[in-house]
């Protein structure tokens, strides 16, 4: 070999053995979580959003996500996130509101008249503020957008009309103190237990019914365990958040920032269009398998509700008063 040929060798041997470490920590793997299972307009959304920040950045990062709960509960996988262990979260309000107590102004019953006016607050100056209290506070997480969760209704093995038609029966609710009161003050009896938990307390009568909204009803199998009335009471209209941990927030650059949000504003709106039509689907579906919906007097579960507003809402009283004069 001459010494041309031995040098233009060494200088290739080099350049492979310079790149390599550089190809290998090229691709940093997010990991996002949802207890939803794939196909799931959150699921779905997220994922969107991660195969925009992969060719963004020409796939420095490349998202993975575990939908169906396989991280855990809600509770869990917030603690996972709070350390760096998920990067990517789409969790609901209600394990929030011990870690940020201000959100806890959207978790109460009928704060919000329909779901178009949720929408008009998470989509404007309320919304940011709630966002930006939730990354200012030591959760450790940056709040990165609003999905929706849709109106939440009960679903029981008997027919529930009226709050006199609650009384004796156990409903799950989400696992914050102000839902468990929600539920009491309906009528019912409401007990914090874990989304992963609900079918089997259903199937062997741990619970008698529990709330939610028509595609969490229907993916989750629980018309299948007994819960075969759905009654819109819509008590509850809660937005959902979606977040990053903080330690993995940390360290990306400016310009890395500056994309996540854009890319997350965009999974908030494209989540409400899948939302508007799973609605739609699920609730066909279940007709379809036998669950009646009846509707009710709202009021009468408003009125019901007036002590957990008083409760919960004093804190809130010009955030809920701003909230109430949004058009």
């Amino acid at each position: 070999m001459t010494f041309r040929r031995k040098l233009i060798a060494a200088a290739t041997l080099a350049a492979v053995a310079f790149t390599a470490p550089l190809v290998a920590q090229a691709q940093i793997i997010l990991k996002a979580a949802d207890v939803h299972p794939e196909g799931y307009p959150n699921v779905v959304a997220i994922q969107s959003l991660g195969k925009k920040l992969e060719a963004a950045t020409n796939g420095k990062y490349k998202l993975t996500m575990f939908p169906g709960g396989v991280l855990g509960g809600e509770k869990e996988m917030i603690e996972q996130t709070q350390v760096g262990a998920i990067n990517i979260l789409r969790t609901s309000l209600g394990p929030l509101g011990p870690v940020v107590p201000d959100v806890n102004v959207f978790n109460m019953p009928f704060v919000f008249r329909s779901e178009a006016h949720m929408r008009a607050v998470i989509d404007g100056p309320i919304g940011q503020e709630i966002l930006d209290k939730i990354t200012a506070s030591p959760a450790k997480m940056v709040a990165l957008g609003w999905m929706d969760g849709g109106s939440r209704s009960l679903y029981t093995k008997k027919p529930v009309r009226t709050p006199a038609d609650l009384k004796g029966q156990k409903v799950r609710m989400m696992g914050n103190p102000l839902f468990v009161d929600t539920m009491n003050a309906m009528g019912g009896n409401g007990i914090a237990m874990g989304y992963g938990e609900v079918f089997s307390a259903l199937q062997t009568g741990v619970l008698d019914g529990a709330e939610n909204n028509p595609p969490s009803m229907f993916t989750s199998n629980h018309y299948n365990a007994g819960a075969k009335y759905y009654s819109q009471t819509n008590h509850l209209i809660i937005p959902e958040i979606f977040v990053m941990s903080k330690v993995t927030w940390d360290k990306m650059t400016p310009e890395e920032h500056t994309l996540v949000k854009k890319f997350s504003r965009e999974a908030q709106f494209e989540q409400r269009a899948l939302w508007d039509k799973s609605v739609a689907e699920y609730s066909a579906k279940l007709k379809a398998a036998g669950v009646e919906f009846i509707p009710v007097d709202q009021k009468v579960f408003y009125d019901a509700t007036a002590s957990v507003r008083a409760k919960y809402g004093a804190p809130y009283a010009d955030l809920i008063k701003r909230i109430e004069a949004t058009k």
